[in-house]
């Protein structure tokens, strides 16, 4: 299996592409485990039991800030308290088996930082979105 490094990543936030101003992006995918664990041997014996249960996703996206027209806090800045959908791919290429498509659809961004950064630093802005639904689309 080949490795990937991330050097043309797209994302698009509320469909604006912004990979030109993020230099990182974690999509955590995971579905909450439902005990059903009963008295009965038949569910596993002396063991716990779990199903499958919400599915629950958070992605982490960190920003160079930038206050131009349509660029990260024109777009970021009226989406907080909102639902809104993000995409990604690990390249610029065509979708495909080896370069999948995530979409998120539906997930909420409660808190944005506009101004962060001291003296000689980059200004960045890191947000959390969280719940929605997560797609995979290879074709």
């Amino acid at each position: 299996m080949a490795a990937i490094v991330l050097t043309d990543a797209t994302i698009s936030v509320n469909a604006v592409d912004l990979s030109t101003k993020a230099n990182k992006v974690v999509i955590n995918y995971e579905f909450d485990s439902v005990e059903t664990t009963t008295f009965s041997a038949t569910s596993g014996g002396a063991g716990h039991s779990f199903t499958k249960g919400l599915q629950n996703i958070s992605c982490d996206i960190d920003f160079l800030q930038d206050f131009a027209a349509s660029a990260v806090e024109a777009t970021i800045f009226p989406l907080v308290g909102t639902s809104t959908t993000l995409v990604f791919k690990p390249t610029q290429a065509a979708t495909s088996v080896t370069n999948p498509t995530y979409t998120i659809t539906g997930t909420f961004l409660a808190a944005h930082t506009p101004v962060n950064g001291s003296v000689g630093e980059l200004s960045m802005t890191s947000l959390k979105f969280t719940g929605g639904s997560l797609a995979k689309t290879t074709v």
